[in-house]
C-alpha cells in the first residue's frame, strides 16, 4: 500500500509539463455530480482556453440512446487537492452539440440573470451554508449512531465536540483544508444539531461564483468521503421525527444593502421575496416539505414571515445588521439538497430585476 500511496502523490511537474484536468458535471438527477479526467500539454489558469469535452449522456440520464453526445463547457478552475501539483478541477455545464443547453443545465439561465446590467451593478454577494448528513455506508444510517437504533436527543451535539458528540470530524477538517486549498471561498464549518450532521459555509461570493464554489465544494466533499467509505447525504429530513433537517440558508446582499440606508432596501426586497413565496419554494430542493415544518428552527413551508434574530422565520435579519442600519439577511428556506445556481439567480431576479 505504500507504493501505491507514492505513486498516488507523484509529482508530476518533475517530469513533465503535462497535467491531468478532472472535468465536473451535474448528472441527471440534479445532486449526482460525474467526473472524468484528461491529459493537457501544460498548465492552464483561464477556463476559456480549455477544450471542450463529450460524454455520454445516456449513461447521466441526460440523453436519448441514439443521441447520446452531450458537450461539456468549462466554466471555473479550481486547483485539484488531490492530485495537487499543477493538475485542476474544472467545473462545466451541458450543452446539445448544436450548442443548446440541456434541460438540467441551470448554470446557463443563473448566468444570464447574473450578466444583467442592473445585477452587475449591485453586486450581489452570497454566502451559503451548506448542511449535510454522514451516513455508514452498510446501513446508511448516520454517523455516531447504534445500527437500528438511536442516540441521545439532540442538545449536546451543535459544536460538540468529544468522541460521544462529534462523529467524523476528520472527514469536515479534511474538506475545509482541501477546499481552502482549491480556491474556495469556504468560510467556516461546525458541527450541526442532530448528531452526524454537519455544516460549511462558501462566501462571500459575488454572483455565478458562488454556484460555482458551492457544487465544487460538494464534489470535494463527496471524493472525501469516498475515500473514508462513508456516504455523503444531502437529503432535507434523513431521519424522521425529532431531529433537525439539513438546509442551505442562503445569505445575501447588494450593493444598495450594504451602503447606508440598505435597511430600507432589505425590508422591500423582503417584500418582494413574500410575493413570489411559492415560486420560490417550489425551486428549493426536493422534499423541502419534510423539513419545513415549523419546528426545528424552520418556518412553516406554506406561510413566508421574516423576523430579527427568528431563526424560525422564513427570512432572519441579523441584529448587527438591524443595528448598522444595512447589511445582509438569510433566506432559510433552501433545502440542503438545492441547486445553488437556481437558488442565488433566482433571489437576485426577485430583489433586482422584478418590478411587481
Amino acid at each position: 500500500m505504500s507504493l501505491l500511496s507514492d505513486l498516488i502523490n507523484l509529482n508530476l511537474s518533475d517530469t513533465t509539463d503535462k497535467i491531468i484536468a478532472e472535468y465536473i458535471w451535474i448528472g441527471g438527477s440534479g445532486m449526482d455530480m460525474r467526473s472524468k479526467a484528461r491529459t493537457l500539454p501544460e498548465p492552464v489558469s483561464d477556463p476559456g482556453k480549455l477544450p471542450k469535452w463529450n460524454y455520454d449522456g445516456s449513461s447521466t440520464n441526460q440523453a436519448p440512446g441514439n443521441d447520446s453526445e452531450v458537450i461539456l463547457y468549462p466554466q471555473a478552475i479550481f486547483k485539484d487537492p488531490f492530485r495537487r501539483g499543477n493538475n485542476i478541477l474544472v467545473m462545466c455545464d451541458a450543452y446539445t452539440p448544436a450548442g443548446e443547453p440541456i434541460p438540467t443545465n441551470k448554470r446557463h439561465d443563473a448566468a444570464m440573470i447574473f450578466s444583467h446590467p442592473d445585477v452587475i451593478a449591485e453586486e450581489p454577494w452570497y454566502g451559503i451554508e451548506q448542511e449535510y448528513t454522514l451516513l455508514q455506508k452498510d446501513t446508511k444510517w448516520p454517523f455516531g449512531w447504534p445500527v437500528g437504533g438511536f442516540p441521545a436527543p439532540q442538545g449536546p451535539y451543535y459544536c460538540g465536540t468529544g468522541a460521544d458528540k462529534a462523529f467524523g470530524r476528520d472527514i469536515v477538517d479534511s474538506h475545509y483544508k482541501a477546499c481552502l486549498y482549491s480556491g474556495i471561498n469556504i468560510s467556516g464549518t461546525n458541527g450541526e444539531v442532530m448528531p452526524g450532521q454537519w455544516e460549511f459555509q462558501v462566501g462571500p461570493v459575488v454572483g455565478i461564483s458562488s454556484g460555482d464554489e458551492v457544487w465544487v465544494a460538494r464534489y470535494i466533499l463527496e471524493r472525501i468521503t469516498e475515500i473514508a467509505g462513508a456516504v455523503l447525504s444531502f437529503d432535507p429530513k434523513p431521519v424522521p421525527g425529532d431531529w433537525n433537517g439539513a438546509g442551505a440558508h442562503t445569505n445575501y446582499s447588494t450593493k444598495s444593502m450594504r451602503n447606508d440606508g440598505g435597511l430600507d432596501v432589505i425590508k422591500k426586497a423582503i417584500e418582494k421575496l413574500e410575493q413570489k413565496h411559492k415560486e420560490h419554494i417550489s425551486a428549493y430542493g426536493e422534499g423541502n416539505d419534510r423539513r419545513l415544518t415549523g419546528k426545528h428552527e424552520t418556518a412553516d413551508i406554506g406561510t413566508f414571515s421574516w423576523g430579527v434574530a427568528n431563526r424560525g422565520a422564513s427570512v432572519r435579519v441579523g441584529r448587527e445588521t438591524e443595528r448598522a442600519g444595512k447589511g445582509y439577511f438569510e433566506d432559510r428556506r433552501p433545502a440542503s439538497n438545492m441547486d445553488p445556481y437556481v437558488v442565488t439567480s433566482m433571489i437576485a431576479e426577485t430583489t433586482i430585476l422584478w418590478n411587481p
